[in-house]
Order: structure tokens, then sequence, then C-alpha cells
């Protein structure tokens, strides 16, 4: 019997961790730490950090284009647009943005698990950007990272 579990398992599972289901690195996921977040503190600013709004606007930039990417074959997300968040004018805005962001999150984890373990040593649209494994584990290292800030941005406002 092989108790190796595939790569598509294991970075799927590392994705739900980070954002739906998982407590083992952060003691928390996005889906927990963004419940009963109010639009008042998610859009809350503190001298020069990044709202709450904001940073999950900015990773879910990123799930998106790179959802796009991996079914069109083209990377069309640029750094500097990812901040770029509309204006949050209510709870409905805040609470589409963040469902939004949850479902993404489910749709790469589900995109990834379903992929062959082949894929992953390939380059990622273009070899300048690197392989899929580079981009997939750099989407949970970065998503981590503002996870942290996160949580912390939470406990202050």
């Amino acid at each position: 019997m092989n108790n190796l579990i595939s790569r598509n398992k294991m970075l799927a599972s590392r994705i739900q961790e980070v954002f739906l289901s998982g407590h083992w690195i952060a003691n928390t996921n996005y889906k927990e730490l963004l419940q009963n977040v109010s639009l008042q503190q998610a859009t809350q600013k503190m001298d020069q950090v990044n709202s709450i709004a904001a940073l999950v606007y900015h990773i879910n930039y990123y799930l998106e284009g790179l959802l796009y990417a991996m079914e069109n074959g083209k990377l069309e997300i640029h750094d500097k647009y990812s901040f770029n968040l509309p204006r949050l004018e209510t709870e409905s805005g805040w609470n589409k943005l963040v469902s939004g962001f949850l479902n993404n999150a489910e749709k790469f984890a589900a995109k990834i698990e379903q992929m062959d373990d082949s894929i992953f040593d390939k380059p990622f649209v273009d070899e300048k950007y690197g392989t899929y494994l580079r981009n997939i584990e750099g989407v949970i290292e970065h998503s981590y990272y503002h996870l942290g800030q996160i949580a912390l941005l939470k406990k202050l406002v």
C-alpha cells in the first residue's frame, strides 16, 4: 500500500488550510478570521497600514488572476493594481467581497486538486514566471503573510 500523498492533493489541502478550514500553521484561517468583521472594522485605516478589506481584495486579486491564467493560459494581473480596492460603503458590499474571495479560494483548491501531478514542474504560462509549483507555493506563503497582518489588525480595530 502506497502511503504517499500526491502533490495535487497535498497542495490543495494546504490551500484549504490557509483559506477555509485549517488551524495548523496560524491557528486560524481566512474564513474563520473574517467571520463577524464589520464593514467599519474592515475599512478602518491605521497610519500607513492597509485595511483588512484592502488585504482581502489584494489576495483575492491574485486568486482570480491565477484561476484565469490556469483556465485561459494568459496571466493578466499586475502588482500595481492588486490594492485597487473599490470604495466599500455598505455591509453587503463588504460581505460580497468576502464571499467572492472565499468562493475563489474554494475554486483554487479544487482546481489544484484536479491537476495532474506532472504539471507542477512545468512553466506557469511563461518560463519567466517559474513553475506551477513555485506559483502555488507562492500563493500559500503570501496568503499566510497577509493572514497574520489581518489577525493583528482585527485585534487592533
